[in-house]
């Protein structure tokens, strides 16, 4: 039977242009996140409302027939597997929380080779993009992935290109970050086709969404903007922190870049991050070394090495007593979550 039909107006005409209705695929990894799913593929309901015509039909695609589980639980049943899926005009693929390199097998990973060949426009939500990058078909684009699993992108990818911006639209390639950064995504594109600027703005009315955020946007808001204009030293000391895990800098040096004393430095912190300086350091190294042991594949040794510790008995004694765990203990809680 053919594809039915759909009539997008253009815009500036008052003659409506016939097109066929685009079949979007969702390749959903098991632990998929239900958020980064349900606000594309909604958008795309809306859409369809908002034009008053089937723009859009939307497709669930797995490895197999079977149910796939949430990473909250909530199971889906696909509509096609990967080997009797239709043609589609775009596919995401909705990747797993945490990462999981086991659901990237060998037939998955051609199948998305085949639709990159032939010319299908690929997008990741959420850790999405680390399966097309383990496809090797992010080369050359700009991508992005949940802020969380940044850091594991770029050790395990390293001539890939990655931002921290909520999306990226990359000529055929559509990444982003995962939660409701994939409504934003999906309506930036829904704006891309004829006369599709008032039909997004519409469905995001429909959506109660009172601000489309751009693909410039950044996932986490700095320490900068949540203190406001008032504290640009202690802003400038942070960042100074966060660009130098590895390699600490003394609460000596940080004083003397920023040009305070070390008791005016700690007088900053407490003021308004109820913390001493040494404290707040060492959460953002512990936050980090978190990020990457739940996030990658690295040996704890050299996760302790990259967060600044100056060995894995140390590292081991500071995240047991901030976290509660120990990290192999947390790595092995989790996997068994899996």
């Amino acid at each position: 039977m053919a594809e039915p039909k759909a009539t997008i107006p253009t815009a500036g005409s008052s003659v409506n242009q016939q097109q066929p209705t685009k079949i979007i695929g969702f390749l959903v990894i098991p632990n998929f996140t239900t958020i980064g799913f349900a606000s594309a593929v909604e958008t795309l309901r809306m859409a369809n409302l908002a034009a008053r015509k089937p723009l859009f039909r939307t497709l669930i695609i797995a490895a197999d027939l079977e149910p796939v589980a949430a990473s909250n639980g909530m199971r889906v049943l696909p509509d096609y597997s990967i080997g009797n899926a239709p043609k589609l005009d775009m596919l995401f693929v909705v990747g797993s929380n945490p990462i999981v390199s086991n659901h990237s097998t060998r037939p998955l990973l051609n199948w998305l080779r085949r639709l990159a060949h032939d010319q299908v426009p690929l997008g990741g939500i959420c850790t999405g993009s680390h399966l097309l990058a383990r496809a090797d078909l992010l080369k050359g684009y700009r991508c992005t992935i949940h802020w969380e699993d940044i850091e594991a992108l770029k050790e395990r990818f390293p001539g890939i290109i990655i931002s921290n911006q909520l999306f990226e639209l990359d000529r055929d390639r559509y990444t982003c970050s995962g939660g409701v950064a994939s409504m934003d995504m999906t309506l930036a594109l829904i704006a891309r086709e004829p006369g599709g600027r008032d039909i997004a703005a519409h469905a995001a009315e429909l959506l109660l969404c009172d601000r489309v955020r751009g693909a410039q946007e950044r996932q986490r808001v700095p320490l900068r903007q949540k203190l406001g204009t008032s504290q640009p030293k202690l802003s400038q000391i942070v960042a100074i922190m966060e660009a130098n895990l590895e390699e600490p800098v003394s609460l000596e040096e940080l004083a003397s870049l920023n040009e305070v004393s070390v008791r005016q430095l700690e007088r900053l912190f407490h003021k308004h991050l109820q913390r001493t300086p040494s404290q707040y350091y060492l959460e953002l190294r512990l936050s980090r070394a978190r990020q990457l042991l739940l996030r990658s594949e690295s040996q704890v040794r050299d996760i302790a090495l990259a967060c600044g510790f100056i060995s894995p008995a140390h590292f081991s004694k500071c995240y047991s007593r901030f976290f509660g765990v120990s990290p192999i203990g947390e790595r092995k809680q989790v996997a068994s979550l899996h």
